[in-house]
């Protein structure tokens, strides 16, 4: 079954942050009201920063079902919790010290961690835990939020890296040679592939070429490996980004 793919294209980063962040608000209210609680993993890099932003200030803060929202990353850089590139950092700063949720309920990766296939495993057994999945069978998160970097890379999926053939870890540990920090931990596509509902945010002219090779050309980079079986996928783009695209 071959994924519908919706694109929204907004004026300006500010207000792709602010469609971004009453969609979170929006999903996590349909979650709470079919399933009791809203599970979602949080993207890092520069775009999503203002989207957090303004998810932490009223009214959006005080609409989110806090107490029950449990958090997740996407990926993250192997580096210490504290580190200026800590995408767990960005999201604590920006967003998740800031509101009423339980710290309980945020869960990161251990990127400070020696061995990152380790670190990987133990985030695979928490995501167990708390979506009360078998062994072998892959969590569904309600959102996953994405960004895309220039190569087309998504979470911590890199171009030609083995990640993008992996099947049935739900987490793994990456070496992405051109990266600042080239040691990464990330979701793979199992899981990306599994939720009921992604989300990309894009920004800016220089992924402009990226989001039309993705989008229009149907180019196999690893966004475009992002097709839910069962869910909804959303790419929400400034104009500068949706340039290239045909209206």
């Amino acid at each position: 079954m071959e994924t519908k793919t919706d694109v929204a294209v907004f004026a300006d980063p500010g207000a792709l942050a602010d469609a971004t962040a009453q969609t979170i608000v929006r999903e996590a209210a349909a979650a709470v009201a079919a399933r009791g609680r809203f599970l979602v993993a949080l993207a890092g890099g520069a775009t999503p920063r203002e989207t957090y932003a303004r998810l932490a200030l009223p009214p959006r803060s005080e609409a989110m079902p806090w107490p029950r929202t449990f958090v997740f990353f996407g990926d993250e850089r192997c580096v210490p919790p504290q580190h200026p590139e800590s995408n767990y950092r960005m999201a604590h700063e920006m967003l998740l010290g800031k509101v009423a949720i339980p710290p309980s309920q945020v869960f990161r990766l251990r990127g400070e961690s020696d061995d990152p296939e380790a670190a990987a495993a133990e985030y695979g057994r928490t995501l167990a835990e708390v979506f009360g999945t078998r062994r072998g069978e892959i969590p569904r998160f309600d959102l996953i939020l994405l960004g895309m970097g220039l190569d087309g890379h998504t979470a911590s999926l890199f171009p030609g890296s083995p990640a993008l053939k992996e099947i049935f870890r739900p987490v793994a540990g990456v070496h992405a040679a051109a990266a600042a920090i080239p040691q990464r931990l990330t979701l793979t596509f199992p899981v990306l592939n599994a939720a009921a509902c992604v989300v990309f945010i894009v920004a800016g002219a220089e992924k402009a070429k990226a989001v039309k090779a993705v989008l229009a050309d149907g180019a196999m980079l690893p966004a475009g490996m992002v097709r839910p079986e069962n869910g909804r996928l959303l790419w929400l783009v400034d104009r500068a980004a949706a340039a290239l695209l045909k209206a």
